[in-house]
């Protein structure tokens, strides 16, 4: 079995049940736990799972059940990623934070569009490997080898050097009254200062996140500039954000 199909797998397992445990799952695939922790490892790089001893959870946001899971497994990431870089102008300044849509999103961008791009997040920084007209800063500081992303006090204070004028925000949960909320402390604090250096905020809300709120705070309402909105949210559901002010773009 190759590690994208047992990460395929992997991901399912965690939507479904919320954890898995490496022990397990090394007998069912029939390879060593090195083996399966590699792959857990790989897949928290990529944001889509957290690891704890013994195995992995998902992430707050993506443990679903039911016809919520159903909904999540068929979200294709490249829709969106597609309609956030058509909002991107040469010469931008763009931050970044870690996670699989940050990810796509930066593979969706021009390859001759000159960029400057700020992030915290490894991965990020190797997708633009083939931009040669982009500037990477990769900020520095306490690198989280789970998440695979630079968080702490280094990484907050070089994001203060920067005004951007844009940053994609994902995996937040997004409520038109609340703003805009994460689920983990040290990603919360590099989102927080990322909205505040950035002129304007493109959120991605999908029915995952749309009209949740998670225990940290990022930003209030009125720092969702642009809105990425998934193929399942109706006009009654985005109606509010439209009435703030927000510019809704529709992911056909």
């Amino acid at each position: 079995m190759l590690a994208e199909e047992r990460q395929a797998i992997i991901r399912d397992r965690l939507s479904e049940h919320g954890k898995v445990l490496a022990n397990a799952l090394a007998l069912e695939f029939r390879v060593s736990e090195d083996t399966v922790r590699r792959d857990l490892r790989d897949l928290a790089r990529a944001g889509l799972c957290r690891r704890v001893y013994g195995g992995a959870l998902a992430r707050a946001s993506e443990a679903k059940t039911g016809p919520e899971r159903s909904r999540s497994s068929t979200m294709d990431l490249a829709p969106l990623a597609a309609a956030g870089a058509k909002l991107v102008q040469s010469g931008a300044t763009i931050m970044m934070h870690h996670g699989a849509l940050s990810f796509a999103f930066a593979g969706a961008l021009p390859r001759d569009m000159s960029l400057t791009i700020v992030t915290n997040s490894l991965l990020v920084a190797t997708a633009l490997e083939g931009h040669r007209q982009a500037s990477v800063v990769l900020l520095g500081g306490l690198y989280d080898q789970d998440k695979g992303c630079s968080v702490g006090t280094t990484a907050l204070s070089q994001l203060e050097q920067f005004n951007a004028d844009m940053f994609f925000v994902a995996d937040c949960a997004v409520h038109a009254s609340v703003g805009l909320t994460a689920f983990d402390l040290p990603d919360a604090e590099i989102k927080r200062v990322m909205c505040r250096r950035s002129a304007a905020r493109v959120v991605v809300a999908t029915a995952e996140s749309i009209a949740k709120t998670a225990p940290f705070q990022v930003s209030g309402p009125d720092a969702i500039d642009h809105m990425l909105a998934g193929r399942q949210l109706d006009a009654e559901t985005l109606e509010p954000f439209r009435r703030q002010g927000t510019v809704i773009h529709r992911i056909a």
